[in-house]
């Protein structure tokens, strides 16, 4: 049975990955801060309490794997200290490229972000080619993985059997913190959601994006970055799927951009002063001045991804949220 080590496997993304290699027979030693709840869930699953962020531990839990699956990311759109999210995200990427390089594992899949990839004006479908450069990084969570993905590239020229791949948005069961997308989903279901911005996403199910990690390890080309996308959708058209899926009204108005991010900005420097999350993320609605569309062509020919239906991912998050406690008690 083949031994991979995997970072992340307790959040929404890992999760899945985690579930689809001992679908395929792999024996997994997994990275966590702490136990998870759900860590009975995965009986394939040898847990390692540690931290990307210490060497010493990534290099410990490492030890005896054959492939290795950077998937941990502090993914969120504020923090009260962004060292934070550097931390994880670009210096534990480092950690772990390190340990790959000393313990001569045959291949790294590192989970980067379509948030590091550039974007086209006018909402036209970026590719793994698009030209980007660090100040296109809107926010520290993008601003972070940019940064990780730089690092992780000087290790190919060391040596080091590395494959990128780039979920787009993932949506799907699991998602228990939620994510930044997911929230919308929750907050669309308890009718918090009054009105829009005209932006757009690429979604996908995340089930998919767990069989493309699979997929690259096993058929992506060394070096090569790979999108895990599916379906480009405004706003306005994902807050339609959701209606005909969960029978709660979507929301007609469509606000326009200035002001909210006017207002958001006021609301990021009352966060400042108080140390609390705001309700409205700054961050969030700068991202949404423009449509992160992608064309994910490349890893469909390549990999194979799979492409379930975007509306099939949709109903099974509602359903989960709704069973899991997320939605209030509906009218």
């Amino acid at each position: 049975m083949p031994v991979a080590f995997i970072t992340g496997a307790t959040g929404f993304v890992g999760h899945h990955v985690a579930e689809a290699l001992i679908h395929h027979g792999w024996s997994l030693r997994a990275l966590c801060r702490k136990l998870p709840p759900q860590s009975r869930e995965l009986p394939g699953i040898a847990w390692q309490v540690g931290d990307v962020r210490n060497p010493d531990q990534v290099v410990s839990a490492m030890s005896g794997a054959e492939a290795v699956f950077h998937v941990a990311a502090d993914y969120r759109l504020w923090a009260r200290d962004a060292r934070e999210i550097y931390e994880s995200n670009v210096t534990g990427t480092v950690n772990v490229m390190q340990a790959a390089l000393a313990t001569g594992v045959k291949r790294v899949v590192h989970t980067s972000s379509v948030g590091a990839l550039g974007l086209i004006a006018h909402g036209a479908p970026a590719d793994e080619n698009t030209p980007v450069c660090i100040d296109d990084m809107v926010g520290h969570y993008k601003r972070s993985k940019f940064l990780a993905e730089r690092e992780a590239e000087k290790f190919l020229e060391k040596g080091l059997p590395l494959v990128f791949v780039h979920p787009s948005t993932p949506v799907g069961p699991g998602d228990h913190k939620p994510t930044p997308t997911g929230k919308i989903i929750v907050d669309f279901l308890n009718r918090q959601m009054p009105a829009f911005l005209d932006t757009g996403l690429n979604l996908v199910d995340v089930r998919d994006v767990a069989e493309g990690h699979r997929l690259a390890f096993e058929q992506g080309n060394i070096g090569e970055k790979y999108i895990l996308g599916n379906r480009n959708l405004t706003l306005a058209q994902i807050f339609a799927m959701l209606e005909k899926i969960s029978r709660v009204r979507a929301p007609r108005v469509k606000l326009p951009y200035k002001p909210v991010l006017w207002f958001a900005g006021i609301l990021h420097f009352i966060s400042l002063i108080t140390r609390q999350e705001p309700l409205v993320p700054y961050e969030g609605v700068k991202m949404a001045a423009k449509r992160m569309f992608f064309d994910p062509s490349k890893a469909i020919r390549e990999l194979g991804l799979p492409q379930t239906p975007v509306e099939t991912a949709l109903s099974d998050a509602v359903e989960w949220f709704r069973q899991n406690g997320y939605v209030k008690k509906e009218r």
